[in-house]
């Protein structure tokens, strides 16, 4: 038995044209441990971006209903060079109803339940998924669960991270994202101090209101000072970045060494010993990622995803971390959107380029089915 819906694929051709296109799909029946998901609800995440639209041309780009066809510039389509050809689905996260599933007993459990799930495709009316990435949401919606799996359990990957690398702070970049703000909940449940970077005054008073200690303003003329008051009152050393371009973390490597430099009794050629961590977990800023030689030698910079960690992390603490995650679905782990789109919708112009801008605080969501 097969199952017919409509879904998103992209595709980047040799040519530099990057085609969104929604088409009719067959889903094949569930084998194993797979189920298969009516979706109902699946958000636009920063990550999804990454194949979605990428840096291509939205704004003069040829639309059609269903379909879009943008340039890619360059350095972006000869740097995915392996992607050339490839028609790929999107949509890392969403939820729905499972409607079949594979033989296996962990599979045939789901079987009527809403749950959330990471298919890959969930810009589609349906989805296999595996039954391991699949979260019952018991009475909770398909809205509510949505955004269930990737920034609840990234934020808390950070918090374990720390942990596990035997940290008690943290720096946050862009903290006033809807990851942010969950990640700021869990520190203060969790007594992790937490040194919040945003770039405007409304983001600082927004965090303020959620009980944040260390906010500190990228805009303000006294930036570093303020950065390094706080890295001084918390003892952060490690921080994460969904920037990525520009010099957000060179500046946070910096202020870190300041610090560290200050409580230094003798002076060394090679900076303090004090050893500073940033990872990047992100890519709003597209440009090249600059770092000056003035934090010592003890440094680094490296990348952090999501699934790497979970397979580090382990069978118990992901249970735990998942668990969690839907005992607090409407409290800690709450989402909000700025905008609801069908899958046709995601392809209109005014949808696209602003979505695509990845602005704090307005994430649409994508209704598959209408």
């Amino acid at each position: 038995m097969t199952t017919t819906g409509k879904q998103l694929f992209t595709t980047l051709t040799a040519e530099g044209d990057l085609i969104l296109e929604v088409v009719e799909q067959t889903f094949p029946q569930p084998t194993g441990n797979q189920v298969l998901v009516q979706m109902e609800a699946a958000p636009i995440n920063p990550s999804d971006l990454a194949i979605l639209t990428s840096a291509a041309d939205f704004e003069n780009a040829e639309y059609s209903k269903g379909k879009v066809v943008a340039k890619m510039p360059e350095p972006f389509l000869s740097g995915q060079k392996n992607r050339h050809g490839q028609r790929l689905p999107a949509g890392n996260e969403g939820a729905g109803t499972v409607v079949a599933t594979g033989d296996s007993d962990m599979a045939k459990s789901l079987m009527g339940q809403r749950v959330a799930c990471v298919p890959g495709n969930a810009y589609s009316q349906y989805a296999i998924a595996d039954a391991m990435m699949c979260l019952p949401l018991g009475d909770h919606s398909s809205e509510e669960g949505a955004s269930s799996f990737v920034n609840p359990m990234t934020a808390l990957g950070f918090v374990e991270t720390a942990k596990m690398e035997g940290h008690d702070a943290i720096i946050h970049l862009a903290a006033a994202s809807n990851l942010g703000q969950m990640l700021n909940k869990i520190c203060l449940e969790d007594g992790m101090k937490l040194v919040n970077i945003v770039r405007k005054p409304e983001q600082v008073e927004l965090l303020k209101d959620l009980g944040a200690e260390h906010i500190v303003n990228s805009s303000a003329p006294d930036y570093m000072d303020q950065l390094k008051s706080a890295i001084e009152a918390t003892g952060a050393y490690l921080g994460f970045d969904p920037i990525g371009g520009g010099q957000a973390t060179d500046g946070v490597l910096k202020a870190m060494e300041r610090v560290a430099a200050s409580q230094m009794s003798e002076y060394s050629r090679y900076g303090s010993n004090q050893d500073k961590k940033m990872y990047m977990y992100g890519r709003l800023d597209m440009g090249p990622t600059v770092l000056t030689p003035s934090y010592g030698l003890q440094w680094c910079v490296c990348g952090w995803l999501l699934t790497p960690f979970l397979q580090k992390a382990g069978q118990e603490t992901v249970a735990k971390m998942r668990k969690r995650v839907v005992e607090n679905l409407t409290t800690t782990f709450a989402s909000s959107y700025k905008r609801k789109v069908t899958l046709e919708g995601m392809l209109e112009k005014d949808a696209i380029c602003d979505y695509k801008q990845m602005k704090t605080g307005e994430k649409y969501l994508v209704i598959p089915g209408g």
